[in-house]
């Protein structure tokens, strides 16, 4: 899977380089593997490699591949792939080379991490090596679960999953493997989490008692405990991000995409997501107030430290402080590119403010003012046709008789809205995109959201026990939907809930579309639309906007195409590399691809 070059360069991969000579290689390059014995900080570097390359974009990438959104931007391959352009040899979303470079510097940590002088004393050796080794394999199970999420498919009517890899590679090896079966994959995946939790302490916290430090390590001061396993680490792989994340596998695994392995159900899904949510926020009460706008909590995210999360944060990545979502997207007379385009497909899956969808009579929705009284959280997602946006609070006029600048529907080519919609969410309307004068943001990047367990507990417990019912589990589906359409809606009552809540598949339909609003633009969709197998009609939903004239005064709104989309049924399934199917004769690709 991986060339001899690769292996042979990870010798490298935790040395600095050195100016001292030109000509000749200064020792610290020529070190090989070993040399991490007594240098725990290379062994370190290692697994600081494969956190740099853990999937999390920063930007809703995946979501211009769906009926969510699409883009102004020529050539954009995510547009291309929704347009007929994905194939095994132009693939955007493959993970297949990534994983696996980070799947070898895990396995050559855990391969010699026993050796490595983590400390000079014992216990704080030992428990820096469980630190380590539960690190390295929980980290091994993430990494072929998002191999799996891309790569899984079909092969004769068998689902297949992905090589699983154990140990490292060398030029020596056999790089011929093939396929595991999805559900030996799954197996081998659990199987990491588990041991990783054996090694893993729940939390990453100080103790300051010696009652505190686990009988495991008797004998260490629990300031040794804390030097190994303390808060210094959040951040970090934990037991409470791996049981968030074998809650994930399984419902993925109980999906209709891959129930047919067999291998997870709904049940089992649902008892994994209300434990984590049960031992890390205590149940529904927990729910963070303000968990539906992190991306606009700016006091919050301006305070964040290093080490801390939000409360509606499990897991992210670091801060950053840049202008870059704002100048992508912002609208052009704000100094904007305009990139990502919502649709009118999303528009109108927000709910009225009343909680009803707009195609219910009960919702009060009317066509000729289609923006009055939405969901809340349309208006924090989309920049509409008279909305504001920017740091001087600039009314936005997205009609296609826009004579005044390129705010319009295409107006400029590149530039301006082909939807009637600007994207609002994740941009922070302070910062100041004209060039000469450029300001900066501070932001982060979610990896685990709070609402994802909900949501995903709701999803598993709907279809496991019925809406109402909650299997032992103290919250049903019902219960969760209820507290995040209040969140959401500040809604007292929530009519349009209680009229579907004892219909299994209506609240399906409203657990999926709670996703799809709590989620837009965080690119979830795209695989969301995928594992639950939705008919093809809604994968090759042409994405519509809305075309607004005015006529003095009299606005007229007009939905239209703005693009067809091209997908096929084996698409539900990402291929294995085109060159790597090519190299490899035990290596099956998925079939239609």
């Amino acid at each position: 899977m991986k060339s001899k070059y690769f292996i042979l360069s990870l010798m490298l991969g935790a040395t600095i380089c050195s100016c001292d000579d030109l000509l000749e290689p200064a020792i610290e390059n020529t070190m090989d593997i070993t040399a991490m014995y007594k240098n725990p900080s290379m062994a370190q570097g290692f697994l600081g490699n494969a956190y740099m390359v853990i999937p999390s974009p920063t930007s809703p990438e995946t979501d211009l591949a769906t009926d969510d959104a699409v883009t102004n931007e020529s050539g954009n391959q995510f547009s291309k792939m929704a347009l007929g352009g994905w194939t095994s040899q132009n693939n955007p979303v493959s993970r297949w080379n990534t994983c696996y470079h980070a799947i070898q510097y895990i396995n050559l940590v855990l391969e010699h991490a026993d050796n490595v002088q983590w400390a000079g004393t014992e216990p704080l050796r030992t428990m820096y090596n469980d630190h380590f080794k539960g690190d390295a394999l929980g980290l091994r199970a993430m990494f072929h679960f998002y191999l799996l999420q891309v790569h899984a498919g079909e092969v004769n009517g068998q689902l297949l999953g992905v090589p699983y890899h154990v140990t490292s590679e060398d030029a020596s090896s056999d790089f011929n493997q093939p396929r595991l079966t999805f559900a030996e994959t799954i197996t081998m995946i659990l199987a990491d989490i588990d041991a990783a939790l054996e090694l893993l302490p729940f939390e990453f916290v100080d103790v300051t008692k010696q009652q505190d430090v686990p009988a495991k390590y008797a004998g260490a001061t629990y300031g040794e405990y804390t030097r190994a396993f303390g808060s210094h680490h959040a951040g970090k792989v934990d037991g409470k991000l791996l049981k968030a994340v074998r809650a994930q596998v399984l419902l993925f695994a109980a999906s209709p995409a891959f129930a047919s392995a067999g291998v997870a159900s709904y049940d089992q899904a649902a008892k994994a997501m209300a434990e984590i949510i049960k031992a890390t926020v205590g149940g529904i009460s927990g729910l963070a107030s303000n968990g539906h706008t992190w991306f606009k909590n700016f006091d919050e995210i301006n305070a964040l430290a290093i080490n801390s999360n939000p409360a509606e944060i499990l897991w992210r990545r670091g801060t950053e402080e840049n202008a870059t979502l704002d100048q992508d997207n912002f609208p052009p007379s704000i100094f904007g590119n305009g990139r990502v385009n919502p649709t009118q497909n999303l528009v109108d899956a927000f709910y009225m403010a009343n909680g009803y969808p707009i195609s219910d009579p009960a919702s009060g929705y009317n066509p000729q003012k289609p923006y009055e009284n939405r969901d809340p959280r349309f208006y924090d997602a989309i920049v509409y046709n008279g909305s504001t946006q920017g740091p001087e609070s600039t009314v936005i006029n997205t009609t296609a008789s826009n004579n005044e600048n390129s705010d319009g529907l295409n107006k400029e080519g590149g530039k301006s809205t082909r939807t009637g919609y600007y994207l609002r969410k994740l941009t922070n309307p302070s910062v100041n995109c004209d060039p000469s004068a450029t300001g900066k943001a501070k932001r982060y990047t979610p990896r685990i959201r709070f609402t994802e367990l909900f949501l995903g507990y709701a999803e598993a417990a709907n279809e496991a026990y019925g809406p109402t019912s909650n299997g032992g589990n103290e919250f049903s589906a019902y219960d969760v939907v209820k507290a995040i359409r209040k969140r959401a809606l500040g809604l007292e009552s929530d009519p349009y809930l209680e009229s579907i809540k004892d219909n299994k598949d209506k609240m399906r339909e409203l657990i999926r579309n709670e996703r799809r609003l709590e989620f837009c633009f965080e690119n979830m969709r795209f695989w969301d639309l995928r594992r639950w197998k939705v008919g093809m009609d809604k994968l090759t939903e042409p994405a519509k906007g809305m075309k607004i004239t005015d006529n003095n005064g009299t606005l007229k709104y007009e939905v239209i195409t703005v693009e067809e989309r091209n997908f096929s049924d084996y698409q539900y399934f990402g291929p294995i590399p085109y060159n790597e199917v090519q190299k490899f004769d035990a290596l099956e690709q998925n079939t239609g691809w």
